[in-house]
């Protein structure tokens, strides 16, 4: 008896499905992303071997390199109500269009009577705008102290948390440079803080 031959069929497959899986990933990630920013000043930070993922949220960071300091704070809410403070603190008035700007601002360098002058600057404009850093040498203009403690009022009255602090220096600076940093955070009782350093061999 002969045998019976099946025609073979090439097995075709459906990607659209997976397709639309890949799609929508991709845009979670996009959007839930955090993107980068450029630091304003270049700094060469220390390596250690141990990583520490800091927090997105709750978080002051003070960057100390080249003889300036630079003050960021995460959130834009955070920002905008400590710039208000900070206005009452200087007897200064900033527009609301000023506030909103400021919000945008993730790092900055500059006395406090610069801020409006930096405010008004593009991006682009901002990154040649030559900020001296922070004043925080004298205890007469230690305006970094009053941002740190602004910034802590602020977040505990919004989050009801204690801020985080973050000190990011370069490896090549020698130690006064953050001792002025560190004795205005011990002035204000704030033992606790975390440097941030890079992998070794990276």
């Amino acid at each position: 008896m002969a045998r019976i031959k099946v025609p073979r069929k090439s097995t075709a497959l459906d990607m659209t499905a997976m397709c639309d899986v890949a799609f929508l990933l991709l845009t979670f990630f996009i959007l839930t992303a955090k993107l980068r920013t450029e630091d304003p000043l270049h700094i060469d930070i220390p390596a250690a071997s141990i990583p520490q993922v800091l927090p997105d949220d709750n978080l002051a960071t003070i960057s100390v390199g080249h003889n300036k300091v630079f003050f960021g704070i995460e959130g834009t809410d955070i920002r905008k109500a400590l710039l208000e403070e900070m206005a009452k603190q200087y007897n200064q008035h900033f527009t609301p269009d000023e506030i909103q700007r400021f919000t945008l601002i993730p790092t900055f360098g500059v006395p406090f009577n610069q801020l409006k002058q930096f405010i008004a600057l593009d991006e682009t404009q901002r990154k040649e705008f030559p900020q001296t850093g922070i004043p925080v040498d004298t205890t007469a203009n230690n305006e970094l102290a009053t941002w740190i403690y602004q910034a802590r009022l602020v977040q505990k009255n919004l989050k009801n948390q204690d801020l985080r602090i973050a000190i990011k220096g370069d490896s090549r600076d020698e130690y006064p440079e953050y001792k002025k940093v560190v004795d205005v955070l011990q002035r204000q009782t704030v033992n606790k803080f975390v440097l941030i350093t890079t992998l070794k061999g990276q």
